[in-house]
């Protein structure tokens, strides 16, 4: 499919799931809670007949291995200690980043891996299905129609899906628990106040990279300059987002409350540095609405309606931006010999 028709897409895709896309009123992808609703998570085995090669890949990252070596970990045991945390695979202080929780009955839940394929795709049971189905019998996904594509990818979305057409989907998954949200996890656990150094390019493209798709399983390939491009500005775009809503958690003048300030600083001075080269409207507007707020305690309504704002545009900029706009960014794109 030609990339402008995929833009078609993608823009109807988000007009049509603006409300989800939000998340404050769909469990499946609430922007405050990084949770995945137990009740519609059902494992990465049932990716497993499409995607074997990408589960191949995630079985030796570190989001695979959480599950078997986070409780291990003296700081992660002092963390749990000063939190009174019992088990790190049901207290949701730990289960909303690092593991996947599936439901086992009406009253009970269990954390079934580490960060998994629904950690970043959304939890699959209202999506599986028409994930699945490219229009019949003997259809395959390179010769399913347009058409067909088209409304795929809407039931997909609109089940809960954070479908890679729009890069910004997948940049919200990342920065959700890459940008701490939790205070008290922070002020009193002792937790980092998520990864400063996190940068969507360099962290996607290596160790977790798993590009299959496109090769039709044959090969992990990197993704094209022009999709880095869009990818590159997205994640800038997204840790804004996130770091605006981590301030709007912040009650007191502590390390949570700075540090998630000052990321959001950060993130918006490299925004102005990009768009210096670019200039683009949309772009534009997200800063407009950073300027507009202040970074201040207890300031959580306007705060998160910037972000809400934000996350809007950043859909927006996804999905009618092209890559070959973008090329004045070159230079800033981490090179290969610095993806993780």
């Amino acid at each position: 499919m030609k990339r402008q028709e995929l833009i078609v897409i993608a823009m109807v895709l988000f007009f049509l799931t603006g409300a989800y896309c939000l998340g404050q009123e769909d469990p499946r992808n609430n922007a405050l809670d990084v949770h995945l609703n137990p009740h519609d998570v059902m494992g990465y085995e049932s990716c497993g007949k499409c995607h074997a090669a990408e589960i191949k890949v995630w079985k030796q990252t570190p989001h695979h291995g959480t599950f078997l070596t986070l409780h291990r970990k003296p700081e992660a045991q002092q963390i749990a200690s000063r939190l009174g945390i019992q088990s790190f695979k049901s207290e949701s202080e730990c289960v909303k980043c690092h593991y996947t929780l599936q439901e086992k009955s009406t009253s009970s839940t269990e954390a079934i891996s580490g960060i998994s394929c629904e950690s970043c795709h959304g939890a699959a049971r209202d999506w599986l299905e028409v994930h699945n189905d490219y229009g019949g019998a003997g259809i395959t996904r390179e010769s399913e129609s347009a058409q067909h594509r088209f409304e795929r990818l809407q039931a997909s979305i609109n089940g809960g899906m954070r479908n890679p057409v729009n890069v910004y989907l997948l940049a919200q998954s990342c920065y959700r628990c890459h940008t701490v949200p939790s205070e008290r996890l922070v002020n009193v656990g002792g937790h980092n106040v998520g990864s400063l150094d996190f940068e969507l390019v360099a962290w996607s493209q290596g160790t977790v990279r798993h590009n299959f798709v496109r090769s039709n399983g044959q090969t992990n390939d990197p993704s094209s300059q022009e999709r880095l491009r869009l990818m590159f500005v997205a994640g800038m775009v997204a840790d804004l987002e996130f770091s605006l809503r981590a301030t709007a958690n912040a009650t007191e003048k502590e390390t949570f409350g700075i540090n998630s300030a000052k990321r959001a600083a950060r993130a918006a001075k490299r925004l102005v540095a990009a768009q210096t080269q670019l200039k683009l409207a949309v772009l534009d507007e997200i800063l407009q609405i950073y300027q507009g707020v202040s970074l201040k305690l207890n300031n959580q309504t306007e705060l998160l309606e910037a972000a809400d704002a934000i996350h809007m545009r950043g859909v927006q900029f996804a999905a009618t931006i092209e890559g070959s706009q973008l090329a004045a960014i070159d230079a800033y794109i981490p090179s290969p010999d610095r993806w993780k």
